[in-house]
């Protein structure tokens, strides 16, 4: 590169300010100050030249006449027309010689002065030219720091994490790219912080609770303060579908209804689901004794219709209710108008498919305290459960001395046993995080999100909603549905095991931490658990944990398996779920309020939040990005009412399920 002024630079220099949204405008250039570099050096060094006369090239010698040549003719003229006469003519010639001499160096200091500035502009270009490649090429460093710094640290445990992380995601560059997201880039800062103990302390808070508000709020959905219901006006079949935790909702709307409307009810069913193909029934996961014993002053239950019912046909009598019947939280007075009059005529009536049925508000006080009762008391896990429950909370609390806060409502006297086991064992009690990640296929396939992993992603999953959600595959065809990019930045989409692991690694959890993970059928395999299990080696499962003996008696029973996962999250020392609007983790989160007496913290991400964090995944440093979604994450830990219409399964903190004592 020239330093001399060269036109070729000039116009270079001029391009490139237009390039850069630097030039006029659309303004004149000679009504408007020149924005590239070469005005603004010409402006620090006082020049107030013209952005038009400036930007005129000076050429070099061998390309045609210069102004040096213009004045030299001009002053060769003037001594030419005076070299005729004589002292005048050597008068003459002597002040033709000055004018001569006084008009070059003029001329000189003028060219001299623009090549000056032209070449000092040349250098500052080349500088700002230096600068800007060596921004982009620390940009393009940016993702390759942290294996620079892994070389250099020889930190062995920071370089297998990287590693291991990057293998994976280089196996499958080489391919289609897997259902993983964009993450590497921040999994590997998050490997680096935790390995080289970099990531900021954890907060205080991570294992409990704002305390004194939280436990101000006792449980007190035991109380009762009416009679009990004699049920004479019929009775009440129920046949709930969905999964463990959305039949455990239809089973405690359905003890409300038979209240509301003095009607008997028959011990719940569950029905068949081609999705959780689980055959297992009320008995197989809840005592029923114990449910019918519990509930006697509240309303009348059996375990079969009377003889002479039995022979109905309640579909030709028109005694058979399904959801389609029923608007989603149907109020009290629904019922009272249009399914009483058929319980009072046939004597009967089957809520077929029955699950999310009964609102929220408005309902009667003591109707909704039974609701609290029947969900945080009467259903209590069958022995087998509570037993092999009492297994699992052993080996994820390792060498506790004393049952948890919640064992006994979860496992029973069995809570005991791991009391005795470990009496004799001196070494200091370990703590766990239970996550869940609602990461299945069906809550992939219902939520309409993207996931990373391109066309093959978008079939498969478009072909399991033609299969189990053939309303909301018409529904795409006859409406135009919102983005997988809208639906994620309002965030409505599940986290990935991507983004909950940097979620958990921002907040401060190292890699010491016991993590529970729950529900290990995650959509797209083992593969997606490689952050988790690479991050945090001390992650475990209910398979990990429990040997192929003691799970036989539940394999193929997905129901049962829920139910040990249930357990294993709700006494977990903290629980962090990964999709708010999963029933485990509202009914989990839920029962951890209304029996933790303020100690038992549980981490809600606010999805929206995060989504727009993550989308910086690529520039945002660590240290940011952890303060970002520690903010993020505090927001939710805030201890208040149960807002209108929510659910008392997760919000308990209500009058109708817990009472205040200050």
């Amino acid at each position: 590169m020239s330093f001399s002024g060269d036109p070729s630079n000039a116009d270079q220099d001029e391009q490139t300010g237009a390039d850069d949204g630097l030039a006029d405008n659309g303004v004149s250039d000679q009504s408007e100050p020149d924005t590239s570099w070469s005005s603004f050096v010409n402006t620090r060094l006082g020049s107030n030249t013209p952005r038009s006369r400036q930007a005129s090239p000076v050429p070099s010698p061998g390309l045609g006449p210069t102004r040096f040549s213009r004045s030299d003719r001009f002053a060769n003229s003037i001594y030419d027309s005076s070299s005729t006469s004589g002292l005048g003519s050597l008068w003459g010639r002597k002040q033709h010689l000055k004018a001569h001499q006084r008009a070059k160096k003029k001329v000189g200091r003028a060219w001299y002065g623009k090549k000056r500035v032209k070449g000092l502009a040349a250098v500052i270009g080349l500088l700002g030219f230096f600068l800007l490649f060596n921004w982009m090429m620390l940009l393009r460093l940016q993702d390759h720091g942290v294996d620079e710094r892994e070389r250099s640290s020889g930190n062995s445990s920071l370089a297998s994490v990287s590693v291991s992380i990057r293998k994976e995601w280089r196996k499958f560059d080489k391919g289609k790219r897997p259902q993983k997201g964009n993450y590497g880039r921040m999994l590997a800062l998050a490997a680096h912080a935790l390995a080289e103990g970099q990531s900021k302390a954890a907060p205080k808070d991570l294992w409990q609770e704002p305390f004194i508000p939280a436990s101000s709020w006792k449980p007190c959905a035991d109380q009762r303060n009416w009679e009990p219901n004699e049920g004479k006006n019929g009775y009440i079949l129920v046949t709930a579908n969905g999964g463990m935790n959305q039949q455990r909702v239809a089973v405690c709307n359905a003890v409300v209804i038979a209240r509301l409307l003095n009607a008997t009810l028959v011990v719940p069913k569950f029905l068949y689901s081609s999705v959780w193909r689980d055959v297992s029934q009320f008995g197989d996961i809840y005592q029923e004794e114990h449910f019918i014993n519990y509930l006697t002053p509240d309303i009348r239950i059996v375990k079969e219709l009377p003889e002479e019912l039995q022979s109905l046909d309640l579909n030709a009598i028109g005694s058979i209710v399904t959801d389609e019947d029923i608007g989603k939280e149907a109020k009290p007075s629904f019922y009272l108008k249009n399914i009483l009059p058929i319980l009072l005529k046939n004597g009967v009536v089957h809520f077929l498919g029955f699950g999310n049925r009964l609102a929220f508000d408005p309902i009667p006080f003591e109707l909704q305290r039974l609701r609290c009762r029947c969900n945080f008391h009467a259903l209590q896990f069958v022995s087998k459960i509570q037993e092999t429950g009492a297994l699992l909370l052993q080996r994820l609390h390792q060498n506790k001395g004393h049952s948890g806060l919640l064992d006994h409502y979860l496992v029973g006297s069995y809570a005991k046993e791991i009391e005795k086991e470990n009496q004799n064992r001196t070494k200091k009690a370990s703590r766990y995080l239970a996550l869940h990640l609602r990461f299945e296929i069906d809550m992939v396939a219902h939520s309409l999100c993207e996931f990373g992993g391109g066309v093959e992603e978008r079939q498969e999953l478009e072909a399991y909603r033609e299969t189990h959600f053939p309303a909301l595959t018409l529904l795409s065809k006859t409406t135009k549905l919102p983005s997988p990019q809208f639906l994620r930045s309002e965030g409505f989409c599940p986290l990935t095991p991507e983004e909950s692991v940097l979620m958990l690694a921002a907040l401060g959890f190292n890699r010491k931490t016991r993590i529970f993970v729950a529900g290990s059928q995650i959509y797209g395999g083992r593969s997606r658990l490689t952050a988790l299990t690479s991050l945090y080696p001390k992650l475990v499962t209910k398979e990990n944990l429990l040997s192929p003996t003691e799970l036989q008696p539940f394999m193929n029973f997905s129901s049962q398996l829920a139910a040990l996962d249930f357990i294993g999250c709700t006494a977990s020392d903290a629980f962090a779920m990964t999709d708010s609007g999963s029933q485990l983790s509202s009914l989990v989160s839920g029962y951890r309020i209304y029996f933790g007496g303020g100690k038992m913290p549980t981490i809600r991400p606010n999805k929206r939040r995060l989504a727009n964090i993550f989308t910086k995944n690529s520039t945002i440093e660590w240290r940011i990005f952890e303060q970002r979604v520690r903010k993020a994450v505090r927001q939710t830990k805030h201890v208040h009412t149960r807002p209108k219409a929510r659910s008392v399964y997760r919000y308990p903190r209500c009058k109708e399920c817990m009472c205040r004592t200050d």
